[in-house]
């Protein structure tokens, strides 16, 4: 499975990218670059994808994954059943143009 590595060792790449998760699923849209978004996506559709299951186990790996567990709470009880119906698909990708600065090119990632 391919991965973008984002100049970082692995340890400190899944730190970030469980962040920016949690980040997600807390606030329900976030701006940061565009291939950390697209990393994002697959994280965030994957814990979607284990709270919409709702039994024991999934609960746990999403805490084992996301820091926060207000937002695992609310990713079960109220983010997952918006996506009952749905299969995948869950985030959206925005592009919003380069960053002042480095122009490094920014997006928005947000729940649909």
């Amino acid at each position: 499975m391919y991965h973008r590595k984002l100049r970082r060792p692995t340890d400190q790449r899944m730190a970030m990218l469980r962040n920016l998760t949690t980040s997600l699923l807390k606030h329900g849209r976030i701006k940061t670059t565009e291939a950390r978004a697209k990393e994002t996506r697959k994280f965030a559709e994957k814990m979607i994808t284990l709270a919409k299951r709702g039994d024991l186990h999934a609960r746990r790996q999403a805490l084992a994954f996301i820091y926060d567990e207000t937002v695992v709470k609310n990713l079960f009880d109220e983010i997952a059943p918006r996506y009952a119906d749905r299969q995948g698909g869950y985030t959206r990708i925005i592009k919003i143009g380069p960053r002042r600065g480095d122009a490094a090119p920014m997006a928005i990632i947000e729940l649909i």
